[in-house]
């Protein structure tokens, strides 16, 4: 457990976990609030970004006529595979990186 808070006031643990509850809405809400935590700040563009992916790749497959059900059937259980994991290791205070997804968020970290 963590015993930094971030930006809200909440343990940067708590504030981790809460970008990646609420997908990608969490994120975005983090994204605009946090302004301390490295931490908050990775797990809400980590967040935002993969599960933004998959909100893309959800409109996409209904263009795909034979496969699109189980293409948008796999993304569903990825994304909930995904958000499971994530829920449970930003709560844990670890900066799990997600393949590729975490390589873009911690470039864009250098930004802010």
């Amino acid at each position: 457990m963590s015993p930094m808070k971030s930006s809200s006031g909440l343990d940067e643990n708590i504030a981790g976990m809460l970008c990646y509850l609420f997908t990608f809405v969490g994120g975005i809400i983090f994204l605009a609030v946090e302004k301390r935590s490295r931490f908050v700040l990775f797990h809400a563009l980590q967040s935002v970004i993969v599960f933004g992916l998959i909100m893309v790749g959800h409109v996409l497959s209904t263009f795909l006529p034979l496969f699109g059900p189980l293409v948008a059937s796999m993304l569903s259980l990825l994304g909930i595979i995904v958000w499971l994991v994530m829920v449970v290791t930003s709560l844990q205070g670890k900066w799990f990186k997600l393949p590729w997804v975490g390589d873009v968020a911690e470039k864009q970290m250098r930004h802010l």
